[in-house]
């Protein structure tokens, strides 16, 4: 089994960590990631009176304003991420470091993914002046880390995202009960979903879902016709009405999966903002999705999720809400591209539209998913796919053989 929570820090050090009461996080990643380490903030807010400020891409900061253990957002979109524009000079991380250092901090958090590299980040906290430290690195930081976690992923297995952040905080006496990911829509923002809902014709207390077939990354996108073959069965043979979403790019994606279906559909692209979408996901009975934002922002208000799940990486399913992740094993598993380097798309256009079909029937099915809830939910592939669970232990990463079947993962 691997060790999830090395705790290396004495007596004072931890006290000094209990005693920091304006807290930096630093998160510069998208809306998945950030909800992702929702837990470990909340770990953070709830260990003592304090003010959190999360220090993130822009894109990021939009689903960050609607976490509640969040007191102020700050953004940033640094050199050493890839979506970057090209820098002209260093004037932007100059005036950052100032901005860090008005800050006052005590203490920052820089959470990341086990392949991108804190200490950029943990420079930019030294020279602000920030006192206490803390992130998992692989290399030794010396000073730039006042608190280091010895970064066992991926040598040693591959956790969760949410769980690897909640260890990390762990590590400096942050823990917590309730796990689940953190979001707060406002009611005013339900009741424009509502009317949106009625204004298209849709009767929601029909069986309905959400379809989001888009995804930034090429490689984690299931086929077009997929939808349109899945979207018709729902409608056709299980009398269930079907709502897709997605961004304005995305709507000749979306148009082109309607016109195949040859049935009728609702359609909110482009109509929905982001907090309109968390609302959306949480009255909605299903989502069905690729792995993309979407899917996280349905975990977070607790809406099963169908999540067609390109294995470009393993530690990404939906916490803590009943799901089916549905993947075809491939030998070239866990790529982490964000196009397909095989040029096949294997691990998701194999998975059959059947599959998906009967995945969204067994969640619709109330009884059904009440039961699974109660069940420790389980975003892991197990062998042979890996398996990793949102439970208190967590099995390393096992890399499986490749099987000529799609495969399904219960949550």
């Amino acid at each position: 089994m691997m060790s999830h929570v090395t705790n290396a820090l004495d007596t004072d050090q931890l006290n000094q960590w209990q005693q920091a009461k304006r807290i930096l996080c630093i998160r510069l990643d998208a809306i998945g990631d950030v909800l992702m380490t929702t837990p470990a903030i909340k770990a953070l807010k709830q260990s003592g009176d304090r003010h959190i400020t999360l220090l993130t891409s822009r894109s990021g900061a939009e689903v960050a304003a609607l976490v509640p253990e969040i007191d102020r957002v700050m953004t940033y979109d640094p050199p050493w991420m890839k979506a970057t524009t090209p820098r002209l000079d260093s004037g932007p991380e100059l005036a950052m470091i100032e901005t860090l250092r008005e800050g006052n901090f005590d203490a920052a958090v820089i959470f990341t993914v086990f392949s991108q590299n804190p200490l950029p980040s943990a420079l930019m906290c030294y020279l602000a002046d920030i006192p206490l430290r803390l992130a998992h690195c692989h290399e030794n930081p010396y000073q730039l880390l006042t608190s280091w976690v010895l970064d066992p992923e991926p040598s040693s297995g591959i956790r969760h995202e949410v769980r690897r952040q909640l260890d990390l905080v762990a590590t400096v006496g942050c823990r917590l009960e309730d796990e689940r990911l953190s979001l707060q829509v406002p009611d005013s923002t339900y009741q424009r979903v509502f009317h949106q809902l009625h204004t298209l014709g849709l009767e929601i207390e029909q069986p309905w879902v959400v379809i989001h077939p888009g995804a930034t990354a090429l490689s984690r996108r299931y086929p077009a016709d997929g939808f349109a073959a899945v979207a018709r069965r729902l409608l056709m043979d299980a009398n269930c009405q079907v709502v897709f979403t997605g961004t304005a790019p995305e709507r000749s994606l979306v148009e082109s999966i309607q016109a195949a279906m040859g049935a009728a559909s609702f359609s909110l692209v482009g109509k929905l903002d982001l907090a309109e979408m968390a609302a959306l996901l949480a009255i909605a009975p299903l989502l069905i999705a690729n792995n993309t934002g979407p899917a996280h922002l349905a975990a977070a208000v607790g809406t099963p999720v169908v999540d067609l799940y390109a294995l470009t990486n393993p530690q990404h399913t939906p916490w803590g809400v009943p799901s089916r992740v549905l993947f075809h094993d491939v030998p070239c598993k866990f790529c982490y591209k964000s196009l397909c380097p095989e040029g096949h798309h294997h691990c998701l256009e194999l998975v059959t539209p059947d599959a998906v079909f009967k995945a969204a029937c067994e969640l619709l099915d109330h009884s059904n998913t009440s039961a699974i809830a109660l069940e420790p939910v389980a975003d892991v592939f197990t062998q042979p796919a890996l398996t990793i669970a949102s439970g208190q232990e967590y099995p390393s990463a096992v890399i499986p053989s490749a099987r000529p079947s799609a495969r399904e993962v219960w949550g």
